[in-house]
């Protein structure tokens, strides 16, 4: 992600001091992309974000992991299990994904049931 200051910077030395694109890299440690980018674009702030995120490998695994969340939820406070522990407990069933793919589905399952509540 590029900083106001560092897109500053990249155009004062081209516009300014007439630098080429390439040393205009040597000296700012960054890709001659990223410099270009910079040069022919009107941006002030350069950010990418995702607006799905794919579940690969949790597809068969939702039903399951639906219920591990909708019965750690009913559980009382004291006696539920952190996200980590149901993770370990998909992978002890045969799960190979990642724990950032159960926190997300996990945070969508949150929101769902926070919303019909409501």
């Amino acid at each position: 992600m590029l900083v106001v200051e560092t897109i500053a910077k990249i155009r004062r030395l081209s516009l300014v001091q007439g630098k080429t694109i390439k040393a205009i890299c040597r000296e700012l440690g960054i890709s001659r992309k990223v410099v270009r980018k910079v040069l022919r674009s009107e941006e002030t702030e350069f950010r990418y974000e995702r607006k799905h995120q794919p579940y690969p490998r949790m597809g068969a695994w939702r039903e399951k992991l639906d219920l591990l969340l909708s019965a750690n939820a009913a559980k009382p406070q004291r006696e539920r299990l952190t996200l980590i522990r149901i993770y370990e407990e998909l992978r002890g069933l045969g799960y190979d994904g990642s724990y950032s793919s159960v926190w997300r589905h996990a945070q969508d399952w949150e929101e769902q049931r926070g919303s019909a509540a409501a």
